[in-house]
């Protein structure tokens, strides 16, 4: 982590930013975000029907990774950085009534959207929590599956963000998430800059680095594969993609039994 980002800036420019997704899904962003986005993803528009709309229209992942998640009926999902909840109430649809679904996120706008669409559409099984990746409000080994969107990326201390998801998951439970990672290293005039970090660009660790992250937290990393249908929508979010190979993944980690 660079000493020249502020990462007090870098909190605000995400709270900033993912404030204005929660409450104008259809301003300019370095991303895109809504139902077409999801369904190119590979969202189930099945799904999707049952998803409220105003989740669904502050959608901003960047992959699908509910196959390499295999929820289970019954299970108890934790989502990392849920947003509108677009993510947590599909993973409410996957453990059925009889599971549980947490969505935890520090930005105030969207912790304060996803509840009242839980409660107007009756996700009695969806929560959703303020509150910090690096450092989460729950007991150990309370989660058979962590997921997570687009997020990990805007963490300064990825490393605590592993470690965290490993100590709430279940011995034999699974980390699904997609996220932005690098083929290269970046230059600090990118990676300093608080809002390419928001923009999901700044923070993409190299992908050998990000993996690494997670199996140094005690988790098997099993699967990575590119999600090739994401791709930034402003000029300068998709010259680093070019300059510096940076682009989405999903990938499956396994806590050991």
């Amino acid at each position: 982590m660079s000493k020249s980002l502020d990462t007090e800036k870098l909190e605000r420019e995400v709270k900033s930013m993912y404030g204005d997704v929660a409450e104008s899904s259809d301003a300019e962003f370095h991303f895109e975000t809504g139902r077409e986005l999801a369904e190119r993803l590979g969202y189930e528009p099945d799904d999707l029907n049952y998803v409220p709309d105003a989740a669904i229209d502050s959608f901003a992942g960047v992959g699908y990774h509910f196959e390499l998640a295999n929820l289970e009926p019954g299970e108890a999902v934790l989502d990392l950085g849920s947003g509108s909840g677009m993510d947590a109430f599909v993973a409410g649809l996957h453990v059925t009534e009889t599971g549980t679904v947490t969505g935890v996120d520090m930005t105030d706008k969207q912790v304060e959207k996803a509840r009242t669409l839980a409660a107007e559409n009756g996700f009695h099984n969806v929560e959703f929590r303020r509150g910090y990746i690096e450092e989460l409000p729950f007991e150990d080994d309370s989660f058979d599956a962590v997921i997570s969107n687009g997020v990990v990326n805007l963490s300064a201390e990825k490393d605590r963000v592993f470690e965290e998801a490993f100590r709430v998951l279940r011995s034999g439970g699974r980390l699904a998430l997609s996220d932005i990672i690098s083929e290269q290293q970046m230059p600090g005039s990118i990676k300093n800059d608080a809002d390419l970090w928001a923009a999901c660009i700044g923070g993409a660790e190299q992908v050998d680095r990000y993996t690494d992250l997670i199996e140094a937290a005690g988790l098997d990393v099993t699967t990575v594969e590119e999600n090739v249908d994401y791709e930034f929508t402003s000029e300068r979010a998709a010259n680093a993609c070019q300059t510096y190979g940076v682009k989405s993944v999903s990938l499956n980690a396994r806590k050991h039994d």
